[in-house]
């Protein structure tokens, strides 16, 4: 069964390459009549740019909700949860940081502007607003609106809130907790369809933009990818180690050994959840009870996303110098909260990146179309990103496992001593 969803995952990613190398050869012939690819082509493009905007929303909500709701566990586990995800959060928020920093200094997608006709299509986002307007926007005065007008960040808090009331609702809130389970997973289905349509999407997307600016918009795309591979590993070799050694006094070298298994699952099929059962055997033999690995991983595989915020972050400065826009450090902040926030939400399933980057783009008035480009190269980055993906679940249970030990052995001791 297995098998035959990586034939699926593997032809997909060969329709969305032939579409892409497709909508470049088209686009090259098209040179000269771009009106033909603007009319006639691009509607394609607009099309799924569409759908994936409709689901962005529900995805977001749904999502984010039904993980609030797991951290019912936390009673249960006691400190176990507000460990985790302080770690998550914290290890997410500092992956598209670096991730941010590493693209701007490297200038990932300099020198590639796109021609000044077809910026005028993307012509908009004018004056920015303060650090500080930013974080009293993120709450809702209106719990509609944001959710009509795709307000990114004050859908999260919605979704938090929401979450958080189901929990409190105790009994009375198991209805509504099954209904965001169930529309939850019907979101999930409907994100999985339009995902499949991404090779029409891709080939829509790119044809026009060849036609209009030739081949120079794709020579960055090998410095993307090298550049996303380098934070990643940067992430993993340096903060993964970091946390290993200094909270569960591990050597990084068993660590990642420990681990081989599973990084290679999750780099041949890029899924969080595909993987979760090789990270709970590899982390259970690296000395990670079953009780700790079996609330932290699950967990992980749905808010915890530092390879998928390390992507958004190098994708969003891409595609900000593709386009020409500099992005103010109000709007890199915006980034940072917005990836952070939205890795609650991220289904660890392939391709689940592109719909996550196009909540991140919009949070900061940037242009979906930049899209094309990147979801050509998707599934090599996304081969990448789960791979760290599953790395920091596993570096959080280690950790959070030997805070534990610490802790339950501080009791002992002091139970001792009050005998």
């Amino acid at each position: 069964m297995d098998t035959k969803k990586e034939k699926k995952k593997v032809s997909l990613t060969v329709w969305i390459l032939a579409a892409l190398v497709l909508g470049v050869i088209v686009g090259l012939l098209l040179q000269k009549n771009s009106d033909i690819a603007e009319t006639y082509i691009k509607p394609l493009g607009t099309i799924f740019l569409n759908l994936v905007k409709m689901v962005v929303v529900p995805v977001v909500l749904f999502s984010i909700m039904q993980g609030v709701i797991s951290l019912q566990d936390i009673r249960k586990v006691g400190s176990i949860g507000g460990k985790t995800v302080l770690f998550y959060m914290c290890t997410t928020a500092f992956a598209v940081t670096l991730g941010l920093v590493i693209a701007n200094v490297l200038s990932v997608g300099s020198g590639y502007k796109l021609s000044s006709e077809s910026l005028e299509t993307f012509e908009g986002v004018t004056e920015t607003p303060s650090f500080i307007d930013t974080i009293v926007n993120i709450f809702p005065s209106n719990a509609i609106q944001p959710l009509a007008e795709a307000t990114m960040l004050q859908i999260i808090v919605i979704a938090l809130f929401f979450g958080f009331g189901i929990i409190l609702a105790g009994e009375k809130g198991k209805l509504a907790g099954a209904v965001v389970e169930s529309f939850s997973e019907v979101c999930i289905k409907v994100m999985g369809v339009i995902i499949k349509l991404s090779p029409i999407g891709v080939f829509g997307l790119i044809t026009p933009v060849i036609a209009t600016n030739g081949m120079s918009i794709l020579l960055p795309l090998m410095k993307l990818i090298g550049v996303v591979y380098l934070v990643c590993a940067v992430h993993m070799v340096c903060v993964y180690s970091s946390l290993v050694r200094a909270m569960a006094k591990m050597n990084p070298l068993t660590f990642f050994k420990g681990m081989g298994e599973a990084m290679i699952f999750a780099f041949s099929s890029a899924s969080s959840v595909g993987t979760l059962p090789f990270n709970m055997e590899c982390t259970q033999k690296l000395g990670a009870r079953k009780e700790v690995s079996s609330f932290v991983l699950p967990l992980g595989a749905t808010i915890n996303m530092d390879g998928t915020a390390i992507y958004q972050g190098v994708s969003v400065i891409f595609i900000a110098q593709i386009f020409g826009m500099n992005l103010t450090i109000s709007q890199q902040i915006t980034i940072i909260l917005t990836a952070t926030l939205a890795s609650i939400g991220t289904a660890g399933v392939p391709g689940s990146g592109v719909i996550m980057l196009a909540m991140v783009l919009q949070s900061v008035g940037l242009p979906l179309e930049g899209i094309a480009l990147v979801a050509g190269v998707d599934r090599i980055l996304d081969m990448a990103r789960t791979t760290v993906n599953i790395t920091g679940d596993a570096a959080c249970t280690i950790c959070v496992d030997a805070s534990e030990k610490k802790r339950e052995l501080k009791r002992a001791r002091s139970m001792e001593a009050d005998g």
